[in-house]
């Protein structure tokens, strides 16, 4: 199961490439730094949707880990093939109905007091800054989103390594308890490696008052260097 989730990672990590690294290269390498609105809505979409369905992958590794750890006996019995392309559709279909709202309640938006997007690419906290009308319905549904997403995949995950070290301190050999900590050493990583990133990035574009020119540096980072790294992380565990 960890290799199909690692796949569908690697897939997910790839789209968001795709979905940024052209027009970002565009503005670095040309200059090119106008986009129609319903493209820069479109990448906003695949942006979010894709960041959204990382993080639902990152909570079935981590349930993955939490199976093989605490009941290894069952672990094929429980993670059949059936239910791993069900747990992965879900990924896909709750990134996509939640963050495909998104696009719509902007593109009710008419009037905006700039169209210039501090950015290399479309965010949506971007774009919702732009406008010059009432946009509480954006933030709010925004910060639902972020939550329903990020922060219930993050306290899951949380829940899942704390089982899986209380029944790793449990086990009675050194050998056993390192092992078991070994396995889990690279979704460790790539958890931390994302989530912190990913939240740093959401509070400073909502609640502070970071420079802008370091909050684009952080945000192409969050979005470009995980992909980056996580092929080097697994490859070197595995």
């Amino acid at each position: 199961p960890m290799y199909i989730f690692l796949a569908v990672l690697a897939a997910t990590d790839l789209g968001l490439c795709v979905a940024i690294a052209p027009k970002m290269l565009a503005i670095f390498w040309f200059g090119s730094c106008s986009m129609a609105f319903d493209a820069c809505l479109t990448q906003l979409f695949f942006i979010h949707a894709l960041q959204g369905m990382e993080s639902g992958i990152l909570l079935a590794m981590a349930f993955d880990r939490y199976v093989a750890i605490c009941n290894p006996l069952r672990h094929t019995s429980i993670l059949t093939p059936f239910f791993l392309v069900q747990l992965v559709l879900m990924v896909a279909i709750r990134a996509t109905v939640l963050v495909g709202i998104l696009p719509i309640l902007l593109k009710r938006l008419q009037l905006f007091q700039s169209v210039v997007i501090v950015h290399s690419y479309c965010e949506h906290m971007a774009v919702v800054k732009l406008a010059a009308e009432d946009v509480h319905i954006n933030k709010s549904y925004g910060l639902f989103v972020a939550f329903a997403i990020l922060g219930f995949d993050m306290i899951f995950v949380f829940i899942s390594y704390i089982l899986i070290f209380q029944a790793v301190f449990h086990l009675p050999q050194k050998e056993a308890r390192l092992k078991a900590f070994n396995t889990c050493t690279a979704h460790i990583f790539v958890f931390l490696e994302f989530y912190i990133l990913a939240f740093f990035s959401f509070f400073s574009h909502r609640f502070g008052h970071v420079s802008p020119y370091v909050h684009i540096l952080l945000s192409t980072i969050y979005l470009l260097v995980p992909p980056a790294l996580n092929p080097i992380v697994y490859g070197v565990k595995t």
